[in-house]
């Protein structure tokens, strides 16, 4: 791993990229730290603190501790997912944006361009309501009406510029740039939480590790799980050169959607709670803090359901078993035993369904599972496993972008 490390570091273009990234989440941290005009820090972190197990907590982890000192950063990247969603789901439903997307790289370019304003208006809404929200709290004085709209000019404007960093990431960089800044904010939110771990006994610290590596390994392991299909190729005549037909294999992953369904499923099932804080109402704080809370037993059962849901949609997202097989009839490849065209498309359907599953299963019972264990351990912070889920498969996806840029220049990668 270390020769690993110093052979990407030799590489001056990777060198560059792994400098670039390093710097852009630097400034993402100073940012999260960096407190809005007129808050009372030590207010709102009693807020937070009080509620670590519920809403808030969770919001603060995504946030990287961000939304505890309500700094520039403190909505995080959630706007800008939240925004990607639904313009996905949008160009499922409407023909026009569907036809934009087939368009290639100026069609997903304008979809993106959709994306980013549908980010600034969530990010204004988002930000009105946590200013309304903490405002009641007693986190924020009664300021006047142009010294709140500051604060939500300053939240607003500090997310245009994390999902502006994030482009840049996946641009210059190494890796995912939105993935490594949900990455970053997780890991920076570790330490604090382990310091908590003094409260603990040694058995419930022992348990809680032991759990905690089976787990990692559960995940790398489904992670890279794949399922290969034999694809055969036949003889042809390209001009006045015959190509001699070959055998290979066509690799279907177990989890072919990767941490995108959890990240997805995280911030449609914030949306509800966060709404529900907005409300002096008693019975809907309750609610909030109750079932909405995210060890509630309601938030544990839409979550599972909104992961397998977004498992299969991405999943049909990224690989379209009618455009494989055509590709596949197109340069003469076929699977031994199965037609080429629509009796290929039907099969890859049927196994990809059958495999997709079975990840689906594995990604919600590692989001779920620990979320149970901290509660019946009594963990005195929010660590389950949704984010272990991101953190191991942001680190995975990351190698593998610096393996295959080291193969390309003859080194060893990553991953033996």
């Amino acid at each position: 791993m270390l020769a690993s490390l110093a052979n990407a570091w030799k590489v001056p273009e990777l060198r560059g990229k792994l400098i670039f990234t390093a710097v852009m989440i630097v400034i993402y941290r100073i940012g999260a730290a960096i407190p809005a005009p007129g808050i009372d820090v030590a207010a709102l972190q009693n807020l937070i603190n009080q509620g670590s197990a519920g809403v808030l907590g969770f919001l603060n982890l995504f946030s990287g501790g961000a939304l505890s000192k309500f700094a520039i950063f403190a909505l995080g990247i959630m706007p800008y997912i939240t925004a990607s969603i639904i313009l996905q789901l949008l160009t499922m439903a409407f023909p026009a944006l569907k036809e934009l997307a087939r368009e290639g790289e100026a069609g997903q370019q304008k979809i993106t361009q959709y994306t980013r304003y549908l980010t600034v208006v969530l990010a204004l809404a988002q930000s009105v309501g946590y200013t309304v929200l903490f405002r009641q709290q007693g986190a924020i004085p009664d300021l006047g009406p142009l010294k709140l709209y500051e604060i939500v000019i300053t939240l607003t404007a500090g997310t245009t510029l994390l999902m502006f960093i994030g482009e840049l990431i996946s641009q210059r960089g190494i890796g995912n740039g939105i993935s490594l800044l949900i990455f970053a904010s997780i890991v920076s939110s570790l330490i604090p939480g382990i310091v908590k771990f003094r409260t603990l006994d040694i058995v419930t610290i022992v348990i809680f590790l032991a759990i905690g590596a089976l787990v990692i390994a559960a995940i790398v392991l489904v992670q890279e799980g794949q399922r290969r299909i034999p694809i055969q190729y036949a003889k042809r005549q390209i001009g006045r050169r015959m190509t001699t037909g070959g055998s290979t294999y066509l690799p279907l992953s177990i989890n072919m959607a990767g941490v995108i369904p959890v990240i997805f499923a995280s911030s449609v099932l914030m949306i509800l709670p966060t709404v529900a804080q907005l409300f002096p109402n008693e019975s809907i704080q309750s609610l909030a803090n109750g079932w909405l809370r995210p060890s509630g037993p309601l938030f544990m059962v839409l979550e599972t359901i909104f992961i397998i849901g977004f498992t299969y949609f991405y999943t049909a997202v990224q690989f379209d078993p009618i455009e494989r097989a055509n590709d596949l009839k197109k340069y003469g490849g076929f699977i031994p035993g199965i037609r080429p065209g629509k009796p290929t498309a039907v099969y890859l359907d049927r196994v990809l369904t059958r495999l997709t599953l079975p990840g689906a299963l594995f990604l919600a019972a590692i989001a779920v599972l620990p979320q149970i264990l901290i509660s019946a351990l009594n963990i005195p912070f929010y660590f389950g496993g949704t984010s272990i889920l991101i953190v191991v498969g942001v680190a995975l996806q990351t190698m593998k972008q610096m393996e295959s840029q080291l193969l390309m220049r003859h080194y060893e990668g990553f991953l033996k």
